[in-house]
């Protein structure tokens, strides 16, 4: 099994950044893909990046390009979410996920069903 726990959440204004770390543990050999979620007050968990530990490549949802960026610290076993020009929209819980299964090419998993292993959440806030 993998256990997963974020850090890095708080309080932040509007125009400012945060950098979201998730700490894997366990069976982190047997990880193909990793994600980070959301979920905003009053709306669904979405599926907002992913990074596929094969190869490292990565997808970032296009209404977040250009200002989340997904990346990984193989050798700390960490991913992080790097989130810039944050706006108010942008508050919500964060949550990293990870999984086993292997994807059809092309196939990029952004939904709940698709991960197994969570973490706990860290709440971010952009707010003046």
């Amino acid at each position: 099994q993998v256990q997963l726990v974020e850090s890095g959440g708080g309080l932040v204004q509007p125009g400012g950044s945060l950098r979201l770390s998730c700490a894997a543990s366990g069976s982190i050999f047997s990880i193909n893909t990793m994600n980070w979620f959301r979920r905003a007050p009053g709306k669904e968990r979405e599926g907002i990046s992913v990074l596929f530990n094969k190869d490292g490549s990565t997808y970032v949802t296009d209404s977040l390009k250009g200002r989340f960026t997904i990346s990984r610290n193989n050798a700390k076993n960490m991913i992080y979410l790097r989130m810039n020009s944050l706006k108010s929209e942008d508050t919500a819980v964060y949550y990293c996920a990870a999984d086993a299964r292997i994807r059809p090419t092309g196939y990029v998993p952004l939904r709940i069903e698709d991960y197994g292993a969570w973490g706990q959440g860290t709440q971010v806030t952009v707010s003046p």
